[in-house]
């Protein structure tokens, strides 16, 4: 089990995309060496709390290739101290980064990729064809689309990570391009497509109607074309749309508390999205800090968080459970009280189209393949998870 790490090392973005749940993006708050230091030797000085076999650092923002000068000594740093301490982690940690691609072939970044490549994940989102791309993810104070200076870094990026996926946001206006969407960063090289619809209550009537309708002709083009024999996209998976067995599936959907983040002022989160330029309601949940560590009082709720303890009847007793998942920072925020105990279902209808297209994919796969090689699909399909960032 890995523990993830994730430092917010930018609140700034070259891009302002209309569905980011970062509400409080600016150009001041950007992280220091010495903040991410002490982080740092917090974490690799407790052992203790910190006992995993393995960790992730994350570095977002905003941007974060903005900070690439931190960043590159930063990881430095960290590599340095786990040698020097004879750390577990020594050869058992990784650099992970979800970025906007625009300055991805700049030579500092490029510099940084060739020096840590063997640790290193990072993984480039583009939405999809230049029209939804466009719709959304546009350059702040300008609204112009983002799609060419990002596409031209693809070919780079999977030359160097050709195992990588990308990841798409949908959102209400968007939904019409969906199919062709993913069909479109299918022809751009990209092999694995990781989906998700925004947790947030944006969602109007016949949207899901609409998702059908496209997830259907999306599973009609990727079966017809053979696509689905090396090609992945995480709307069609093998094990969702059943009911939950409580017993045995009552874990929490997302990570919130067993992970930890940490901002330019040095404060500890148990999410990203508890932070202050993540919520549009609510005060940020803090959890500690890199002088007075982590508070275990302010911590202990979020480790008592699973499915029955936040979900309403009908999310407990659905017929489709599966599969549906949830953001705990976007609950805090959407809840009618400061709680973290109370589920959003914003995207309850969206889910069960999803099933919908998805019983039609393997439904019709069936008919295709023999039961050996659908059980390899499933497993393959089943050991990939939609990215949430």
């Amino acid at each position: 089990m890995a523990k993830n790490i994730t430092f917010i090392v930018t609140k700034d973005c070259q891009l302002a995309c209309k569905y980011c749940y970062l509400v409080g993006k600016n150009m001041k708050e950007r992280m220091g060496f010495e903040t991410a230091k002490a982080a740092v030797d917090y974490i690799l000085g407790d052992r203790e709390q910190f006992s995993e076999d393995s960790v992730v650092f994350d570095f977002i923002g905003g941007e974060p290739f903005l900070e690439i000068d931190l960043i590159d000594r930063l990881c430095d740093y960290i590599k340095q101290q786990l040698f020097l301490l004879d750390h577990p982690w020594f050869n058992s940690y990784r650099f992970s980064f979800s970025t906007n691609g625009i300055n991805y072939h700049e030579k500092k970044v490029q510099q940084y990729i060739e020096k840590n490549k063997s640790h290193l994940s990072i993984g480039i989102t583009i939405d999809g064809t230049r029209a939804k791309h466009d719709l959304n993810r546009v350059y702040k104070n300008s609204n112009r689309g983002s799609y060419d200076d990002v596409v031209r870094n693809l070919p780079l990026w999977l030359s160097q990570f050709p195992d990588m996926g990308t990841k798409v946001t949908i959102s209400s206006p968007d939904i019409p391009f969906v199919k062709e969407s993913i069909l479109h960063l299918y022809s751009l090289g990209i092999k694995e497509v990781n989906v998700n619809c925004v947790f947030e209550d944006v969602w109007k009537d016949g949207d899901d109607a609409l998702f059908e309708e496209q997830l259907v002709a999306l599973a009609d083009e990727i079966i017809d074309r053979g696509l689905y024999r090396d090609h992945f996209c995480s709307f069609f998976t093998g094990d969702i749309g059943r009911p939950l067995d409580p017993e045995r599936e009552n874990q929490n959907w997302c990570g919130a508390g067993m992970m930890l983040s940490v901002d330019a002022a040095g404060n500890f989160y148990p999410c990203t999205r508890f932070a202050a330029f993540s919520l549009r309601n609510k005060k940020p949940i803090i959890i500690g800090n890199v002088r007075e560590g982590i508070d275990r009082d302010k911590l202990r709720p979020f480790l008592t968080l699973d499915r029955l303890t936040q979900s309403p009847e009908e999310c407990k007793n659905c017929e489709v459970a599966a599969g549906c998942s949830w953001c705990q920072g976007e609950n805090y925020d959407a809840a009618s009280k400061p709680t973290i105990f109370r589920r959003s279902t914003a995207i309850c209808r969206m889910h069960k189209a999803r099933v919908r297209a998805n019983n039609y994919y393997w439904s019709r796969l069936e008919r295709l393949e023999t039961k050996e090689e659908i059980e390899k699909l499933r497993n393959r399909e089943g050991a990939c998870c939609d990215i949430l960032l």
